[in-house]
């Protein structure tokens, strides 16, 4: 397989995409996969409904005082995946990112379930190994085992990570929810802010001012109220003002990877989870040139 032979399929592109994958500095891969989702499933639809609704927003930041139109960006499609095939398709996954960070770009993918983090980072980890620092943002602090005697879940995600780096490398923002054993778990392994985003990231930046950064965010750290669109809902979150401000903070740093996940179209009308997700979107890339 490859970016180049046809193993994508393309029929949105993100706003302001353009047409050459080696012009661009960040590559843009929809992961339209949600075979593992243990509550409602419909992220598959997640890549395609951010890129139709990013016409809806500027393409102008004023966070960041920056224009997509003075970027070169390319959004490659959602990549072809072998339907119900999980470990196949994680593959292709890991193989699509190696290509781009081979090419020296940077790699930003949208899910689909938050697994398809795994293979993607796994690659970013090659490249910077013990130096990299992984942020995440999410209501749930996938560190489980498995799930219904499944290791490759959604909800074992940053597991897996702890199987290939060091769990000490591993930040996590915004969990709210979990079973006792994850939290016993994080609290003796990764750094656990629990609840809170910003204020935590703020606190313990400079921890990692100097190192590369790959930041995966489930949509779920946000309240349902501002983004209701996930397969699995969790009550208690963060704002959408406040995600975005920490977002745009990192952003500062050296982030050298990001992946959004966990956009679920079919459970929000007004599409507002997939426009925030698309307005974070815009941020990051624009925040590859510093």
């Amino acid at each position: 397989m490859g970016l180049k032979d046809g193993s994508f399929t393309l029929t949105t592109k993100f706003m302001a995409s353009c047409d050459s994958y080696e012009e661009a500095s960040v590559v843009m891969v929809g992961v339209p996969m949600d075979f593992t989702c243990s509550f409602r499933p419909g992220t598959r639809f997640g890549p395609q409904k951010i890129r139709e609704v990013s016409i809806g927003i500027e393409e102008y930041s004023i966070y960041m005082d920056k224009d997509l139109t003075d970027f070169k960006y390319f959004d490659c499609g959602d990549l072809d995946l072998p339907f119900g095939n999980v470990e196949g398709s994680l593959a292709l996954i890991g193989d699509s990112a190696g290509e781009i960070i081979k090419d020296g770009k940077f790699p930003l993918f949208i899910g689909g379930e938050h697994l398809i983090s795994v293979p993607v980072i796994r690659k970013v980890y090659e490249k910077y190994g013990d130096d990299l620092i992984v942020i995440q943002f999410d209501a749930h602090a996938d560190l489980r085992e498995g799930y219904i005697g499944c290791a490759n879940s959604h909800a074992s995600a940053v597991r897996r990570l702890t199987e290939f780096m060091p769990a000490g490398n591993i930040y996590q923002f915004g969990i709210r929810s979990g079973t006792r054993d994850e939290f016993k778990f994080a609290r003796k392994n990764t750094h656990l802010y629990p609840f809170e985003v910003l204020e935590p990231v703020k606190k313990v930046m400079d921890n990692f001012r100097d190192k590369p950064i790959y930041i995966t965010l489930d949509i779920d750290v946000v309240d349902p109220a501002y983004a209701n669109g996930t397969g699995t809902p969790e009550p208690g979150g963060i704002s959408s003002k406040e995600l975005i401000q920490a977002v745009n903070l990192l952003c500062s740093l050296n982030i050298v990877g990001f992946d959004i996940v966990e956009v679920s179209p079919p459970y929000d009308a007004s599409d507002r989870t997939a426009l925030l997700a698309a307005k974070i979107i815009r941020d990051v890339i624009l925040s590859t040139d510093k």
